[in-house]
């Protein structure tokens, strides 16, 4: 059994606080003389073991949307797929940081496999020969079982994925993310910012209601430094498919995520359809690529992974 963080105490302050050490809630707290002498308040040792062991990852890629519901982790499997699935050799990882929500084991379908500890720290799940991933959905015993935990255990599940997870030589990990702007994206964006975060693709549907949570994910980035490297609109239409015919499901009354780049000055990677096709192929676990190569949704998805590619190793070649 892998070990988690012990929990931390209840209304715990956090070690930042002036208060840490001090307050009722640290009473009995085995770290209480530690936090009030102010020992704490250092340099997170945490930061430099992330450095070091993602020092071989060449791209860090956020997944980001303010809104739930969006399909951010059918996103993030989508790309990793067709990264690795490129003719180059490429290998790639994906990271689930939904803590208290894990879907990737379902997704690439490798739901009730296990992580295995070897010398060089937690082994990831292989979907492919270079394609992995690491979740607590491996930890749980069930996959029904609720993660009911505070915002310092979380952040410490964070470090440990990032500093002992041995992702090896990595051309592309992709963090998937959960909705909203708290204690993960805090967690993840401190822990990135030394070795270097290469971007965040921001995912929305049409709708209005999903594009003013975005905004504010928009807004998170630009105050934590998080360079966008642009915005996927997800569910644009729906194709039956049937008799392949086209309508709006979530009408984009105010645009879109067109209108959003636009209003942002953030990059239009594109639009991807909803496809019933998709949809069953996520929850089985199948590789869409494979299974639906008919799929609207397949040229759509390379043109976007084309461009991050461009974005991402073409940006550094234009660099050096």
């Amino acid at each position: 059994m892998v070990d988690v963080p012990a929990e931390a105490p209840e209304h715990c302050p956090g070690t930042e606080s002036e208060d840490a050490g001090k307050v009722s809630a640290c009473a009995g707290c085995p770290n209480q003389n530690l936090c009030s002498s102010g020992a704490t308040k250092q340099t997170d040792p945490g930061l430099a073991l992330v450095t070091a062991n993602l020092s071989s990852v060449k791209y860090k890629i956020l997944v980001l949307s303010g809104k739930g519901g969006v399909g951010k982790s059918t996103i993030t499997s989508l790309i990793a797929r067709t990264l690795a699935d490129d003719n180059i050799d490429r290998n790639v990882s994906v990271l689930d940081i939904d803590i208290c929500g894990p879907s990737q084991p379902r997704v690439l379908g490798v739901l009730g496999e296990q992580v295995h500890m070897s010398g060089s720290g937690w082994s990831p799940v292989y979907v492919e020969d270079n394609l992995s991933v690491m979740s607590i959905g491996f930890i749980l015993e069930k996959e029904s079982d609720a993660v009911i935990w505070r915002g310092p255990k979380k952040n410490g599940m964070i470090r440990q994925f990032l500093s002992e997870v041995d992702w090896g030589n990595l051309d592309y990990l992709i963090l998937d993310t959960p909705p909203g702007t708290s204690d993960e994206h805090l967690s993840v964006s401190t822990y990135l910012k030394e070795v270097g975060v290469t971007g965040a693709i921001i995912v929305t549907t049409p709708q209005e209601v999903a594009l003013l949570d975005v905004r504010k994910e928009i807004d998170f980035c630009k105050k934590v430094s998080i360079p966008i490297l642009g915005i996927v609109e997800n569910m644009s239409i729906f194709v039956c498919p049937n008799c392949k015919t086209s309508s709006e499901i979530f009408p984009a009354l105010t645009g879109g995520g067109q209108k959003l780049s636009e209003e942002s000055n953030i990059e239009f990677l594109g639009s991807l359809p909803l496809d019933p096709l998709l949809a069953r192929c996520c929850d089985e676990g199948n590789n869409v690529l494979t299974e639906c190569p008919n799929s609207p949704v397949i040229p759509a998805l390379k043109s976007i992974v084309q461009k991050i590619i461009k974005k991402c190793e073409g940006d550094k070649e234009n660099s050096s």
